[in-house]
């Protein structure tokens, strides 16, 4: 059995945004469309203020209520875990979005690129998304499938990011897990996310997830 997973370790990210361009650059999604995003918290008082950032994006649940909810099957979870919307089938009725205790689909209606007109970039990525229909993350699962890591972990100058089989006992993210304390984003709905924060001795929230499920 092969489940690829996420960690995020918040000891290492420093906000700076590389995953989010990276993301960006590889899916060509519009302005307001953000697959991966980095959650900014300032916590303490001056002083003693500091700042927390926490990259979020789809969890890639095992029990995906999206999956569930979606009325078309557009939704779909791959034998390794990873889910997806396939947008030749969704006909937009964000089912997904309602059922998604983390608030992960967007609608995509089109949209205006970063400048007056579309790039040739922007019009080749665009012709990839159908007006009216969901996307959200997709774990790069193309480049996954052809044994490159998820654009945003590439990117990460922090080596705050990393992926890989969950169900691999000699996985590095299986080994960091063993060896950090760690929570999953609100575990606690039964949706098993594939998404791990690996987290110092520290309690408390970070970017207003509970640290729920420490190991």
């Amino acid at each position: 059995m092969t489940r690829m997973g996420f960690v995020v370790d918040l000891e290492r990210c420093v906000g700076c945004q590389a995953c989010v361009i990276a993301c960006k650059a590889e899916n060509g999604t519009p302005p307001e469309i953000h697959w991966m995003r980095v959650l900014e918290e300032e916590i303490g008082t001056y002083p003693n203020a500091r700042r927390s950032f926490t990259p979020v994006r789809c969890n890639h649940c095992a029990n995906a209520p999206c999956v569930e909810a979606c009325p078309t099957g557009a939704v779909v979870k791959r034998a390794d875990g990873i889910v997806y919307i396939d947008s030749t089938v969704c006909v937009g009725t964000m089912a997904c979005l309602t059922a998604c205790p983390y608030y992960v689909p967007v609608r995509f209606d089109g949209g205006e690129g970063y400048f007056d007109e579309l790039t040739p970039y922007e019009e080749t990525k665009y012709a990839a998304f159908r007006e009216g229909t969901a996307q959200k993350c997709d774990f790069c699962y193309q480049r996954v499938d052809s044994g490159r890591p998820p654009a945003c972990v590439e990117a990460c100058p922090a080596d705050a990011l990393g992926f890989g089989d969950l169900d691999d006992p000699d996985s590095a993210i299986v080994r960091q897990l063993h060896r950090r304390r760690h929570f999953r984003p609100r575990e606690e709905l039964g949706t098993d996310p594939s998404v791990y924060y690996l987290v110092g001795d520290g309690g408390g929230s970070v970017g207003g997830m509970h640290r729920g499920g420490l190991a």
